[in-house]
């Protein structure tokens, strides 16, 4: 390699420019280029030693207002950019960068410059390695290696880094993009533990439930209230009510750090008179008040409040109660905080619904709250499931994103369900008033069974009977459904109509076969006399069981069970 040096002559600097130079003693090699681009276009190619240009050449000038503009629009981003080359030293870096650094970032190492470790948060184990290894075909658009980088002071980074020098080229540099993703990084984690929460709030092992009697699980659950609600949202003056729809007085369930006469005050859904927690009741909406001495509707509650903020707890788009948390701070509540305090009030909702805290000294037998239960939601989640996996046969194979997000939608439908179904086990007494109660078929325990009939009332009869025998049931109103569910399903057992509405007979019988070929297939006809021999086709094709509608438990316990 030649030790001479390299000078860039730049527009119409030319000869006279290699003249100066040499005039000046400085001898060597000249490159010319005539626009700023093939100037750029050089500097990439090969190191140069000076830049020799003519202040005078329009071009020129136009080049370096360029630049400038550049710097500005650099220094004004707020998210981070930084160049970096292949040994990991900062080139250059625009101010929002350096700050994240505390400091000057230029010629430092670009990990220690963050104060972050090496190890990468995915999904490269190296993404600058990567960046620079990765060969692209020509005439391709070269990608971004992407990676999260956990920084000092709990910062935390979402990067992105492309090559913008030839990768054979030995001083390859690289170009950091970056975003402070700290925030929108914490809420997802909090979002994550209130889920989580929402899950444990009434939660109990098997046997845990049948050691304890209503009333220990209702203090159990006003204990998970209170220890989420301090260690996740970190508020300590709470105040919850349940709604008596028979009298309308919001009765106090959990309160913490709250004036204890006010705590006790009769408090009605009503818009007007009843303080913020009376409004919030009859409106069902949420409230913030920023400054409890401006606002007509807030009575006290905590001691010293100046700001509070009420939610309603809805179940099924009704009012079951309400949410109240105040501060000694004024405006002390935001959006984000009226956020996590609303989905955690859909936690509590679904727990004092499933727990029947609402109803208890009304209810009375537990097999009544059970069958209720299932009466209201199984059928609205059938159609839930149903509806989804439609949606996600189209999505599957075109838009991954999309699919992944129906899947968690129907595992989620799914778990509700099986929640529902396990609380209303566990809150049926071990023997009935009379005494005597026949114990569920052993074998059927846990099997999937899928229904598919046109008529409400078979379906929510399916749910009924064969939840209490411990099986996990989804229903479908029409051949299609059921077929697009056995298509993305496992299920032990189907039952069909054979006249459903729009696929019926033999091909129902075989399309399910085809769907589901390790599935007991199970028709259900309400006539004796069959046209089309449907059931002799069927049979022929391995059909065991026909079950004749109004057919007798036991026949369809013997048909689910050999």
């Amino acid at each position: 390699m030649s030790d001479r040096r390299r000078f860039l002559i730049l527009g119409d600097a030319g000869l006279t420019g290699a003249d100066w130079l040499r005039q000046c003693g400085l001898d060597g090699d000249f490159v010319h280029a005539d626009s700023w681009d093939a100037g750029l276009d050089q500097l990439r190619r090969q190191p140069l030693d000076a830049i020799v240009v003519n202040p005078s050449d329009p071009n020129v000038l136009r080049g370096l207002r360029t630049l400038v503009r550049s710097q500005t629009i650099l220094a004004a981003l707020p998210d981070g950019v930084a160049v970096v080359d292949a040994d990991l030293q900062v080139c250059l870096a625009n101010p929002a960068f350096e700050a994240w650094c505390g400091g000057s970032a230029v010629g430092r190492n670009f990990y220690e410059a963050l104060g972050a470790s090496p190890n990468i948060v995915g999904p490269e184990f190296c993404p600058f390695r990567a960046a620079l290894e990765r060969t692209v075909p020509p005439h391709k658009e070269r990608g971004n290696e992407a990676f999260r980088l956990h920084c000092r002071e709990g910062r935390i980074l979402d990067l992105y880094i492309t090559l913008i020098s030839e990768p054979d080229n030995p001083k390859s540099l690289l170009l950091v993009l970056g975003r402070d993703v700290t925030a929108l990084v914490q809420q997802q984690q909090k979002l994550d533990a209130l889920h989580k929460a929402g899950r444990e709030l009434a939660g109990l092992s098997a046997d845990q439930l049948a050691e304890m009697s209503v009333a220990e699980r209702i203090e159990l659950l006003k204990l998970n209230i209170r220890r989420f609600t301090r260690d996740l949202l970190h508020y300590e003056s709470i105040d919850i009510r349940l709604l008596d729809e028979r009298t309308g007085r919001l009765e106090p369930l959990v309160q913490e750090g709250m004036d204890p006469q006010i705590a006790n005050l009769v408090l009605l859904a009503s818009r007007e008179g009843q303080g913020v927690t009376g409004y919030v009741a009859a409106t069902g909406k949420s409230y913030l008040c920023p400054d409890t001495s401006a606002d007509p509707h807030y009575l006290p509650g905590a001691p010293g409040a100046r700001s509070s903020m009420t939610v309603p707890l809805i179940f099924q788009d009704k009012v079951i109660g309400t949410f109240n948390v105040e501060s000694p701070k004024p405006n002390a509540f935001g959006e984000a905080d009226l956020q996590f305090v609303e989905i955690f009030s859909h936690e509590i909702a679904a727990a004092l619904h499933t727990l029947e805290l609402l109803q208890v000294e009304k209810s009375t037998t537990a097999s009544q709250s059970v069958e209720a239960i299932s009466r209201e939601v199984a059928l609205p989640v059938d159609d839930i499931l149903a509806a989804a996996t439609s949606m996600l046969e189209r999505y599957i194979g075109h838009d991954a994103e999309m699919a992944d997000k129906i899947k968690r939608i129907i595992v989620g439908a799914r778990a509700m369900k099986q929640c529902i179904q396990k609380v209303g086990e566990d809150m049926v007494p071990s023997l009935p008033a009379s005494g005597v109660r026949e114990p569920p078929p052993p074998e059927l325990k846990g099997l999937r069974i899928l229904v598919a009939d046109n008529d409400d009332r078979v379906r929510r009869s399916a749910h009924g009977l064969l939840g209490r025998w411990g099986c996990i049931v989804e229903t479908a109103r029409d051949g299609q459904e059921a077929l697009t569910m056995a298509r993305l399903s496992t299920y032990d057992a189907i039952l069909a109509d054979i006249r459903l509405p729009d696929i019926s007979g033999y091909e129902v019988y075989r399309r399910l076969r085809e769907a589901q070929p390790q599935a007991r297939v199970i028709l259900m006809t309400g006539y004796g006399y069959d046209p089309t021999h449907a059931l002799v086709k069927a049979r022929q094709d391995g059909l065991r069981f026909v079950l004749f509608k109004p057919f007798r438990v036991d026949q369809l316990r013997d048909a689910l069970a050999s």
